[in-house]
């Protein structure tokens, strides 16, 4: 088979991070080359980059400067490590990919869909997800995960308001209207087993077409 490139988006505190570990012990289990990854991050060069996008500190960050910074990020991510895993024939679990910027610098910060999308191309080349995950989670109960769990840490788009998360999770229902038949919603706002079921199910289901077509 060959590889597959899986990436699982939502806003902060919907619970991706948590599944997307539960998942890759799964399809390991199952004996599936299977790698899990991050964005921003995943690589050590894209970490660095990470440390400064997210830093607390860093509130005199121009919109346009986050937005290049995530996509240099993700380019050094993809030709490090994503593309090469896909080429092996690996199933690459990526905690947040390009629909993340969609989201949060395209509609969040004002910057638009449309333009972000292009800067992102530069990056991304033809490489996009076969299949993507949106956790689809309500604001106020996403925040309220974060606010209390004390082992996250809280980074600098954990403190802007509470109107600019709820631009984040328009974007993304935005978002999976515009790219439907590659992005699918989870009902994230359930017990963890039934979201993993949700999850699993239908990677399962998507495996088995693609073994199949």
């Amino acid at each position: 088979m060959k590889g597959l490139f899986l990436t699982f988006e939502g806003p902060e505190g919907s619970g991706k991070s948590t599944i997307i570990q539960l998942i890759y012990k799964k399809l390991i289990e199952e004996g599936y080359p299977v790698i899990c990854t991050r964005e921003p991050g995943g690589i050590d060069i894209a970490e660095q980059i990470r440390e400064v996008i997210l830093k607390k500190e860093n509130t005199a960050m121009d919109s346009k400067t986050e937005a290049l910074l995530y996509a240099a990020s993700r380019r050094q991510h993809l030709v490090e490590k994503v593309i090469p895993a896909l080429n092996k024939g690996y199933i690459v679990l990526c905690d947040r990919f390009v629909d993340s910027s969609l989201a949060y610098q395209g509609v969040g910060r004002g910057l638009g869909i449309d333009e972000v999308y292009q800067m992102n191309l530069f990056a991304i080349g033809d490489v996009l997800p076969d299949l993507t995950l949106f956790f689809d989670c309500p604001v106020e109960v996403g925040l309220a995960r974060i606010h209390s769990d004390g082992q996250r840490e809280v980074n600098r788009l954990d403190l802007e308001s509470l109107q600019f998360h709820h631009q984040i999770y328009q974007g993304y229902l935005d978002i999976c209207e515009r790219y439907r038949d590659r992005i699918k919603k989870i009902n994230a706002n359930q017990p963890i087993e039934d979201v993993f079921n949700e999850v699993y199910s239908l990677i399962e289901e998507y495996i088995c077409h693609i073994e199949h077509s």
